[in-house]
């Protein structure tokens, strides 16, 4: 692969070069370089969200499946701008790109793309779409005649070999807000509409979830795979299988706690494990799994720290009436996720939007939440070190000219927090809370 051609038009291009001669001068060759060829490649592809186009749609032909024939399924779109647009991370411009490039990613024609780009020229950003999660996979990278062909190196090795699974970490800093039955449920209902799921256990010293399914900590599996790095013990993994009264089966694979993680002091842990161990031990089983849940413990020590550093995207369930939860939800968005943000260097993990969990919420307990929550919103804006606008977290049908104060919840329902005692994910036993965790999979991960 030659990148000659690219390295020139980055020295051809003006500094403040406009939007089309960035697309004739450094789009084109990008895209080329990335392995699209003319007939794989559409500009002003229609998103079928009313008039909205994105500057370029690209796919791979396959066998009498022509791109630009049959107009069918892109793969990757592009939204370029002009060398004049500040792309800087933080920017207003940058902002507004990444808005457009998510919003053409969840268009009706685009339902199967996989890759989002934004270039510019002297700025470029991957982020990678699965179901209705859209996150970076890399940072917004500054391009210059020198490391452009490492850039183009990297993203074209990400949109060729794509990771199946989206890793999910289940984090608050508060306990007793329902992590572990949420991970329980949602990878229950992931599997019964068809997804592979496995679920870690990473909270060895209460090891709810293990229990919760009926399950032993191992004595020794996950421990010597993490601190001695050996391949897959053939015990890592447990198929627990369910079978409803109508016969249906579901298999939710886990991996549950482990013995001689228990009790290790924090220094000594760290001694024996890297904070990004994780996630290279789950990295090969991204390609068996739809999505890989991790439960992790309520605190931001090295377990926690772990999960969300081996996470695409951080779950975040909370309480209305609990205004640590929420005060906890907030520090992890705005201090902690960041903290591995700047550790990974690639973009990620990223928060999504909170939930209420488990909880009957009146009108009045509504307002009170939504007062507090205004007054976290206000703080964190006005944060000396980190600051930070957490109204998409808490509000996320929020737009610039009107705040929404809508937060997604799952009420307080017997049937789910009895369920662990028959070690049956309450999901699979009951059709309402089926109904819940349906909507909670929607809400999140599903287009």
């Amino acid at each position: 692969m030659s990148f000659s051609s690219i390295r020139q038009a980055l020295l051809d291009l003006p500094d403040a070069a406009p939007e089309p001669m960035v697309c004739s001068v450094f789009i084109s060759e990008l895209l080329k370089l990335l392995g699209f060829n003319k007939t794989e490649i559409i500009p002003q592809f229609t998103t079928g969200n009313g008039g909205d186009a994105v500057d370029y749609a690209a796919r791979k032909n396959s066998d009498g499946d022509i791109f630009i024939n049959t107009k069918s399924n892109p793969y990757l779109l592009l939204e370029a701008k002009g060398r004049n647009i500040n792309l800087s991370p933080g920017s207003a411009p940058y902002k507004s790109a990444v808005k457009q490039i998510e919003n053409y990613l969840l268009a009706p024609n685009c339902k199967f793309v996989q890759w989002g780009l934004i270039a510019n020229a002297d700025r470029i950003q991957l982020f990678r779409k699965h179901g209705k999660i859209i996150h970076p996979a890399l940072p917004c990278l500054e391009v210059t005649s020198d490391n452009v062909d490492k850039i183009v190196s990297v993203v074209k090795q990400k949109i060729e070999e794509p990771r199946k699974a989206l890793t999910v970490a289940v984090y608050n800093n508060k306990g007793g807000v329902g992590k572990t039955t949420t991970a329980v449920n949602l990878a229950a209902m992931l599997t019964a509409l068809g997804k592979r799921t496995l679920i870690v256990d990473f909270d060895p010293n209460q090891r709810d979830l293990t229990t919760s399914l009926g399950l032993k900590p191992k004595e020794d599996a996950l421990y010597s795979w993490l601190v001695n790095k050996n391949d897959v013990p053939s015990n890592l993994i447990d198929a627990c299988k369910f079978t409803s009264k109508s016969g249906l089966a579901w298999q939710i694979d886990v991996i549950s706690s482990d013995e001689k993680l228990q009790g290790l002091e924090e220094d000594r842990l760290r001694q024996l494990i890297s904070i990004n161990r994780l996630k290279q031990v789950l990295y090969p089983h991204s390609e068996k799994y739809d999505y890989i849940l991790i439960d992790s413990p309520p605190n931001w020590r090295f377990f926690s720290q772990s999960a969300v550093y081996a996470a695409d995207v951080v779950l975040i369930p909370t309480k209305h009436n609990s205004i640590f939860s929420l005060e906890n939800a907030a520090t992890a968005i705005g201090r902690f996720i960041r903290e591995i943000q700047n550790q990974r260097k690639d973009g990620g993990p990223i928060a999504l939007p909170i939930f209420y969990n488990g909880e009957s919420i009146t009108d009045t307990g509504r307002r009170t939440a939504e007062e507090a929550i205004d007054e976290i919103i206000i703080r964190a804006k006005k944060h000396a070190v980190r600051p930070i606008d957490l109204t998409p977290y808490f509000y996320p049908k929020s737009t610039p000219a009107k705040v929404n104060r809508h937060i997604f919840e799952i009420p307080s329902y017997a049937h789910i927090a009895g369920a662990a005692f028959t070690r049956v994910p309450a999901a699979y036993k009951n059709k309402t809370a089926s109904e819940y965790y349906l909507a909670l999979a929607k809400e999140y991960f599903l287009q």
